[in-house]
């Protein structure tokens, strides 16, 4: 499966081309910056919707010489928790259950935005959005969304976790894409973009410099093809053997749309 093939080559209103060509790679790994990664925090994110994609990129940028930067991003500066249930959720947790895990915030979202639009050179802008799912993202989003919303333009890539989607979709940014996301919560999370192009059976969609993953462990396949795209496929493949995991590299392969009843729409 070529990178091309996972592209959506559409038009928009004006009929110019529209961001939804773009092909990858999309930055210049060896360029005269380092590549700089953002992850977006909010309380209630899932964890292995960050840890797993961060894990491969901290290997990329430990054996291999890339300039690589990363910053973690969020409302306030406090530290996000993984906790459910400080962020509304009790789910079907034990009363007595108190599981977290937190991380801690680099800048905040306003800040980002003021380096972000400034325009200067090497000010500190993100090239790449990581943006993780959770149940968190069932509760009020709106920082998150217009914190995507306003860093889109100015950014090379957005990575997708989960329901992470559902932000993207929220913002806007993945009207008349193709995208795809957890296939357990996918009849709510689809709900929350009309105009996205849901692709239920796929472990991870790429539409222009768009990759949205599936559910959880998605995103870490989903950030060997990031990788691959842009590092070039030996590298990917190097990766996941120094971590002895066993990719899925086929994005159309998904035993969980039949697992929880999704069809394609």
């Amino acid at each position: 499966m070529t990178t091309q093939e996972h592209q959506t080559n559409s038009t928009n209103d004006t009929g110019n081309t529209s961001p939804t060509t773009i092909q990858p790679p999309f930055f210049d790994i060896n360029g005269s910056k380092p590549v700089h990664y953002g992850v977006l925090l909010f309380p209630g994110f899932q964890a292995l919707d960050v840890f797993g994609p961060l894990d491969v990129f901290n290997s990329l940028s430990m054996l291999y010489h890339f300039p690589t930067k990363l910053t973690m991003l969020a409302k306030t500066a406090d530290p996000v928790e993984t906790s459910h249930q400080r962020a509304g959720n009790m789910m079907f947790s034990h009363p007595d259950t108190d599981m977290s895990q937190s991380m801690v915030v680099g800048r905040t979202f306003d800040e980002q935005l003021k380096l972000q639009e400034s325009g200067e050179a090497n000010a500190g802008a993100i090239d790449v959005l990581i943006v993780p799912g959770g149940i968190g993202t069932r509760n009020d989003m709106s920082a998150e969304i217009d914190f995507v919303k306003r860093m889109y333009p100015s950014l090379k890539a957005l990575l997708c976790i989960c329901t992470g989607a559902t932000i993207l979709a929220r913002a806007g940014v993945l009207d008349g894409r193709r995208a795809t996301t957890n296939k357990r919560a996918y009849a709510w999370a689809t709900s929350t973009g009309p105009n996205v192009k849901w692709v239920a059976e796929a472990r991870w969609v790429v539409d222009g410099n768009i990759v949205t993953g599936s559910g959880i462990s998605a995103g870490i396949d989903a950030t060997y093809a990031f990788v691959g795209f842009n590092y070039g496929e030996e590298i990917a493949q190097e990766l996941a053997d120094s971590a002895e995991y066993v990719r899925w590299t086929d994005p159309h392969h998904d035993p969980f749309a039949k697992r929880w009843n999704v069809g394609n729409v």
